[in-house]
């Protein structure tokens, strides 16, 4: 139970980190999201070999984390939780990718290695623009600079009614773990049988709530429109940080900055 409401208060951190105050807080939601998405494909566009490439993208989300006043130690236990999703896609290149790509001296390193190096790169990078994202937007402001980008409603209010009933299947869950503990003793009411059942009562009883929600929100005028007391207007702020760091982006993937300055140190110092 403890487990469960600590998880439920652990993922809306991240929405009320939304509600600080900050040069990044104030930019327009659109903004954010779009040059977060310049940032995510220009990543993802990079050769699975191009490990030294993808590391002057870290300034972003760094710089981001650092004006906005993010705790970091969040971020990074964050991005600990979702990293074994990242190892066990890259897990298995070193063994079909054996051919050697780099040689430091006598040792000879696999491109297995360096592709799956590359993976746990791009997911640092891409996780924690997005982390960054929803912690000075919210999920709720994602959706709507979603809907006014020119995304289909429909499928902006799923998107936010899918975040919203997450706390409601937890709400519901701690419900049923407290009411079992109080009910059992001595290790009973813990078999598989019983598990079963609790999860077929916490759907029916989710669904129940849900409706009443939904009838609560139709009677409240909810037409199926993301409406928020936030006028959304664009300024230089917002111009200056879109096409400034897109430009950095663009530059990122065209030139291998490492490589280039390490070419550059080799024949000064040559």
């Amino acid at each position: 139970m403890a487990s469960i409401d600590q998880g439920l208060f652990d993922l809306d951190r991240l929405d009320r980190m939304a509600g600080q105050d900050s040069p990044i807080h104030r930019l327009d939601p659109r903004t954010k999201l779009l040059t977060t998405l310049v940032f995510l494909v220009c990543v993802v566009s990079r050769g699975k070999y191009e490990l030294s490439a993808l590391l002057p993208y870290a300034v972003f989300p760094v710089a981001i984390a650092a004006v906005a006043n993010l705790p970091a130690g969040y971020l990074a236990r964050k991005l600990l939780a979702f990293a074994p999703f990242a190892v066990l896609v890259g897990a298995f290149n070193p063994f079909f990718d054996r051919e050697p790509l780099l040689r430091l001296g006598t040792f000879a390193i696999s491109g297995g290695w360096v592709s799956f190096a590359s993976i746990l790169v791009r997911f640092c990078l891409t996780i924690g623009a997005a982390l960054v994202l929803i912690a000075t937007t919210s999920f709720r402001g994602v959706c709507m600079a979603l809907e006014r980008l020119g995304v289909p409603n429909v499928f902006t209010t799923q998107l936010l009614f899918l975040h919203r009933y997450i706390f409601v299947l937890g709400e519901e869950g701690a419900r049923m773990a407290r009411a079992r503990e109080l009910r059992t003793f001595d290790g009973r009411g813990r078999g598989l049988r019983v598990y079963a059942s609790l999860v077929g009562h916490l759907l029916l009883r989710t669904l129940d709530r849900g409706e009443r929600i939904h009838l609560a929100m139709r009677c409240r005028g909810f037409d199926g429109r993301i409406r928020t007391l936030r006028k959304l207007s664009p300024g230089a702020p917002d111009i200056l940080f879109t096409l400034g760091w897109s430009a950095a982006f663009v530059g990122l993937r065209l030139v291998n900055l490492p490589q280039l300055l390490g070419r550059i140190v080799t024949e000064v110092v040559g």
